[in-house]
This record gives structure tokens, C-alpha cells and sequence, in this order.
């Protein structure tokens, strides 16, 4: 069981929640839901309706399609985070590489959070278009290697 200053400092580290105040995060850290899975869980498949995005609290996870493996998420990082946003299929699947503690934002919690603290907003926007530029400086780094 996490202390609430635990809670804290994980969602702390979650890009989109990082500069928002500490009230806020207190008041999100509190209504997350603290679960454990053991190795190689399947903490949701491909495909799936999925509502939630998971912060990892130790233990190592694996995002992936099939065998091939997307990313590996670690202590303090996120995944999930798609699911939160739109009402789409999982793009990827997850799965524990060792016991795993997460805490669990579901999207009916972030968009309550949103409607108390606009802000947030606008940080998950910011963090997406992060994502974007970085997406888009690999695929053309890639191509580049290729000519």
C-alpha cells in the first residue's frame, strides 16, 4: 500500500500531470486504484475496449503487437494512455515481464479531474504533441538512414 506522498510522486512523474499543483494531484492520486499483478500478466490484449492508462510503481512491463515488442515501461512511466483519450480499440497489447505494481487512472476519473482543473488540458495536449515530434523525428531519421 502506497503512502498518499507515494501517490504524489508517481503521478508527479506522469508528463501530462507534471505541472499542475499539488492540491490537484493529491485529489487524483487519490481516487487512482492500486493493483498488482504477478509475471507475465496480461494486463489487457490488442483490441480490447480499454478506459484506463496505468502508472507502473515498480516491476517492468512490456507493450507490444504479437511478438514484437513496442516498449518496455518501467518504474515511475506510463502506458495505456490511448485508451484514456478515445473510445478506440487497444492499439497494443500489455504484459507484466515481472511482478508489477501500477496505479490505475480510469478516463471517467481524468475527464472529472479536467472538468475541476481545465489546465490539465492543456498539458495533455502538449504531451501528445511531444509524442508526435518524436514519432515524427524517428520515422525521419529512419528514412534518412535508408537513402
Amino acid at each position: 500500500m502506497l503512502t498518499s506522498v507515494d501517490r504524489l510522486l508517481f503521478v508527479r512523474r506522469v508528463p501530462i500531470f507534471k505541472e499542475l499543483r499539488d492540491d490537484f494531484i493529491v485529489r487524483l492520486a487519490s481516487v487512482m486504484s492500486e493493483l498488482t499483478f504477478p509475471s507475465n500478466y496480461t494486463i489487457f490484449r490488442q483490441g480490447e475496449e480499454g478506459r484506463s492508462l496505468y502508472i507502473v510503481v515498480s516491476g517492468r512491463v512490456k507493450v507490444h503487437i504479437g511478438d514484437k515488442q513496442l516498449a518496455e515501461v518501467d518504474k515511475g512511466k506510463y502506458f495505456g494512455e490511448m485508451a484514456v483519450f478515445d473510445t478506440q480499440p487497444r492499439s497494443a497489447s500489455a504484459t507484466t515481464l515481472e511482478p508489477c505494481d501500477c496505479l490505475e487512472l480510469t478516463q471517467e476519473q481524468l475527464y472529472d479531474a479536467i472538468e475541476e482543473t481545465p489546465e490539465i488540458a492543456v498539458n495533455i495536449i502538449r504531451e501528445l504533441s511531444r509524442l508526435i515530434r518524436r514519432l515524427n523525428d524517428n520515422m525521419n531519421a529512419t528514412t534518412s538512414n535508408r537513402q
